[in-house]
């Protein structure tokens, strides 16, 4: 394992997946290699011991601070306009401090904030930071987590206000960044999706039996992303590639 990208041939596509070190971030490394073995691939993670060893992975710490984020593409300029993928696999539903709201009176200015800084603010940092390092010449795509409850149409049920508001505004600032991408980078796609329910730290507290596995998480999204086309907009679609209502 590697912390110098950069120093393959100059036409080698890069993969770069950040928060890598989540269950689907972790899965989609491995299937990444397996399906592009001659790619570099980069992985950004709080905690770069938990990744897996792999031929060809750059391994990068990041806290993910505006801070850090700058130091990672200081790093990564040998790889300036090489990146074809890139898959933001940030996000928060429940920590210490966080659990979603049931109810109105369950909501507090802190959380809501907390909310909003992980999983609208540092993904739209994330891709300000890295666009330059897209590929203009080549088909790029940047994959950013979203969730189904992020849609304001989809909302029947209520509830989990912080992080539904949360996803409402990512998906507003890639529907909105990507209007500009386009203009600098006509082959890229930006896309907002929505893993389903995957077995995860994440989602452990809210579901059964019946989540899928993170490999098959990511294998249903990478499939998604390979199946995209530019349009100039954003997508917001889920693990099965059917578009979700914004």
């Amino acid at each position: 394992m590697s912390t110098i990208p950069g120093a393959t041939p100059a036409d080698t596509p890069v993969a770069l997946i950040i928060g890598a070190g989540s269950h689907i971030g972790r899965a989609a490394l491995s299937l990444l290699r397996a399906q592009h073995p001659d790619w570099e691939i980069v992985a950004v993670s709080r905690d770069t011991a938990t990744l897996p060893a792999m031929p060809g992975l750059h391994a990068i710490a990041s806290d993910h601070s505006e801070a850090s984020q700058q130091a990672v593409a200081t790093r990564l300029a040998g790889v300036r306009g090489r990146v074809q993928r890139v898959i933001l696999c940030l996000g928060v539903l429940h920590n210490a401090q966080l659990r979603p709201e049931k109810r109105l009176e369950d909501l507090h200015q802190d959380s809501v904030l907390e909310y909003l800084r992980i999983n609208t603010v540092l993904p739209a940092l994330w891709l300000k930071t890295l666009l330059p390092l897209l590929s203009g010449a080549q088909a790029c795509s940047v994959a950013v987590l979203s969730a189904r409850v992020g849609s304001i149409a989809d909302n029947r049920k209520g509830g989990w206000y912080g992080y539904r508001a949360s996803k409402a505004a990512l998906n507003m600032l890639l529907q909105t960044a990507t209007i500009e991408v386009a203009r600098r980078r006509p082959l890229a796609v930006v896309a907002a999706l929505q893993p389903g329910t995957v077995q995860s730290a994440l989602s452990q507290p809210f579901v059964g039996g019946d989540a899928m596995r993170p490999e098959e998480a990511a294998q249903r999204l990478l499939t998604v992303l390979d199946a995209l086309q530019p349009t100039g907009r954003a997508l917001f679609v889920d693990h099965q590639g059917q578009s979700i209502p914004w």
